[in-house]
Order: structure tokens, then sequence, then C-alpha cells
């Protein structure tokens, strides 16, 4: 039962993902995009990077990728599925999510740590955190303001598809704590089912306390869940 991390030309941050994994106690492995999914792997990570380059946009080419169709059916069929940072972007491109992402309300790569309300506590990425909760992961890019049209959003919200804000260390919302812009300050979103995510914030980068923080661990364990 091993959860699949698949790389594509350009992925970076693919071996984090799976160091970070190993070390939460998920068994976990690279699998090239060509090669196709395993039969029925425990979860899946589309990982960060710059896949194929990210022309024309962040995410467009890898979401049009054949192995992604194979990971529409798997989450169809219930199995884990995460997007981080452009795996997000991957995955909402592919349509395993509402919403888009685009250029940073900034015009800028943004690199920093950043605060997170929790919103659903009920998904194997969240189980282990309480609604409302503060917590920290690190941010990289250029391309993570979520965008989704208003009526869309409130549809979400009361869907509780929101996974995770943008907030300050009180938790509170505002434009000073919203680091790209993004619509709603949200920062992570679900598909259908919680058990589809996907958020620009690096969970595999806060793992260890040498790292800035250990949030992204109880993230990750979700896979084991």
């Amino acid at each position: 039962m091993t959860v699949t991390v698949l790389r594509f030309g350009g992925s970076n941050c693919d071996r984090d993902a799976v160091r970070a994994l190993r070390d939460v106690g998920v068994d976990a492995e690279l699998v090239w995009h060509e090669d196709g999914l395993p039969e029925e792997p425990t979860g899946i990570v589309l990982p960060g990077g710059f896949s194929y380059g990210d022309y024309l946009r962040a995410g467009a080419m890898a979401s049009r990728d054949p192995v992604m169709a194979e990971v529409r059916a798997a989450a169809e069929r219930g199995i884990p599925v995460l997007g981080v940072c452009n795996g997000a972007q991957v995955g909402c491109e592919a349509g395993l999510t509402p919403g888009a992402f685009t250029t940073n309300a900034s015009a800028r790569f943004q690199c920093e740590h950043v605060h997170l309300r929790v919103e659903n506590a009920d998904t194997p990425w969240t189980r282990g955190f309480e609604v409302g909760e503060v917590i920290s992961l690190p941010i990289a890019h250029g391309e993570g303001r979520f965008e989704i049209a208003d009526d869309r959003l409130d549809r979400l919200d009361a869907e509780d598809r929101v996974l995770f804000r943008y907030c300050d260390a009180d938790g509170e919302i505002g434009s000073g704590s919203n680091p790209n812009g993004s619509k709603g300050a949200v920062a992570g979103v679900l598909g259908d089912a919680s058990t589809v995510a996907v958020l620009m914030p690096h969970p595999e980068r806060a793992t260890l306390p040498e790292l800035g923080g250990t949030d992204g661990r109880m993230i990750l364990r979700g896979f084991g869940a």
C-alpha cells in the first residue's frame, strides 16, 4: 500500500514529498508520469514545481497529460488525491477541484511562511486539527491567487469545501494576511469528495522544527488515515 508521487518534467518538490511522507510513516514512491499510475495506489500526490515550465499558464500542460485521466478515475474511486502548489494548479486545471489559480496580486513570486485557518476538520488532511485552528505553512509561488465566481465561492462555503484560508496569527481574515490576493482568502479547496484536495502552501516543507514548523506532518498523515 503505497502513495504515488507523480513526477512531471519540471517537478521539483517530488523528492521532498516522498521524504516527508516517509518521515510521517507513510510509504511513498516516485512515479514518472509517462509510466502511468500503479494499480490501486493508497493515494496520489501532485507535487510542486514548474511542470512543463508552466508554459501557457501554471499547470495547464500537465493537466492535459494522459496520466491525469488515470488520476481523475482514481479520485472517482475514492483514492485520496492531494495537489500541492503547482500540483494544486494542475488539479484545478484538470477539473479535480473548482476555481483557478492565477498571478499573485503583487505580480511577484512570494516565498514566506503564512498563517492558515482550518475551515473544515472532517477530511483526511485535517482530522488532526480543529475548525478555526491556526497553523503555519510556507508558500512559494508566483501564480497562487485563487479565483472563482462569487456565487461559486458561496456554494463552496455552503458545502464546506474550503479547506484552509489565509489569516493572521489570531485567525482573523483580512487583506494584510492574504499574501496573494486569493478570492475569499482561500488557500486550499476540496473537490466533489473530501478525499480530493488542492492547496498552495507546502505541507512537505513543514515537517521538521529545523524547517520552521511541523504543522505539515498532520496533513500528510491523512494518507495513512
